[in-house]
């Protein structure tokens, strides 16, 4: 802050001066987005009103106050995940006072970010994936061939629903067992095909023309010509192919066909279980991080948790003594 702002700011540290102050730095120097400055404002505007009932201002406040405050939400029931945006939002704006000179320490470093807990994803069995393919044969035509070719490319790389339906046509070579995914942040990455995911794509790319849009409609002969298209799963629409909210939608319809229930099948829900099932199958945990295209490796660390939960339910369902500390029971 040049400064000409600093004066803009009161000596008495008028809290609804400092919080607009802050929240224009966080507008222009941060690029923050509508919603985010919303919600700092919010969260500042309740925090100052704690402060006063405590006889401090936000330029006064301290640990303890803060501390005090989180608390009383706790007390309310507040989610702990929601309690950490709140903190989040107190660091950076207490951040931003130390580095203006407006306070000589940031009361906020002492705090803890509440514990928050990631809630398990939602995963299929290897059974019902199974259900699910084998499902695909009650469908006929084009259609059976493109959702087998979608179906089999997710599970056998784990892809997100979004770098599912946007992959160009480029991104399958004949002859190779891999295919490169653009995945978040426009970075690449390479997913390796299973043989059976290969074959689906043959299968499909024999009739992939038949997806296309039609140039025209007068005549017969400008009716079966079609527009070239550079998406692997090109569609009618306005996005040019196949979208996340369709292929969602299919798989649904999938699920009913295979006695799945709809409400747990999800193109996500899939990927989730692509990597249980890998973790389950004895693949290192380095490797999962790379084909899902995690940039962080704790990310990848929740699918642990799950395939330890369901290894501990085999063992006492399944092992010898298992059934035996049941019955004594």
């Amino acid at each position: 802050m040049t400064a000409a702002k600093k004066k803009d700011i009161p000596n008495s540290a008028d809290d609804a001066h400092l919080v607009d102050s802050f929240l224009e730095m966080m507008a222009v120097d941060r690029a923050a987005a509508a919603n985010t400055l919303k919600n700092y404002g919010r969260d500042l505007e309740r925090f100052s009103l704690f402060a006063k009932s405590r006889g401090e201002k936000l330029a006064t406040a301290g640990a303890d106050d803060i501390a005090a405050w989180l608390a009383a939400l706790d007390e309310e029931g507040l989610a702990a995940s929601t309690a950490a945006l709140k903190v989040s939002a107190l660091r950076q704006f207490y951040q931003f006072l130390y580095a203006e000179g407006l306070r000589g320490d940031n009361p906020t470093a002492s705090i803890d970010r509440p514990k928050t807990r990631r809630p398990l994803p939602k995963i299929l069995s290897a059974e019902e994936v199974t259900a699910l393919f084998h499902a695909i044969d009650q469908i006929s035509g084009k259609k059976a061939l493109r959702l087998s070719a979608m179906l089999e490319i997710l599970y056998a790389a784990g892809l997100r629903v979004s770098e599912l339906v946007s992959l160009p046509l480029a991104a399958m070579r004949e002859g190779e067992r891999v295919i490169i995914i653009r995945g978040k942040g426009g970075k690449e990455r390479l997913a390796p095909l299973s043989e059976r995911s290969i074959e689906a794509l043959k299968s499909y790319l024999k009739r992939r023309d038949e997806f296309l849009p039609a140039k025209g409609k007068a005549g017969a002969k400008a009716a079966n010509a079609k527009i070239s298209s550079p998406w692997l799963f090109p569609s009618r629409g306005k996005t040019g192919h196949v979208t996340t909210a369709r292929f969602a939608q299919m798989l649904k319809e999938l699920a009913v066909l295979a006695g799945v229930p709809a409400n747990r099948v999800s193109p996500h829900v899939l990927r989730h279980a692509f990597a249980t099932h890998l973790l389950e199958g004895g693949a290192d945990l380095r490797s999962v991080q790379q084909m899902l295209g995690h940039a962080d490796i704790t990310t990848t660390q929740i699918y642990t948790h799950i395939a330890q939960d369901r290894l501990r339910d085999l063992v006492f369902s399944r092992h010898p003594l298992g059934k035996a500390q049941r019955k004594m029971k």
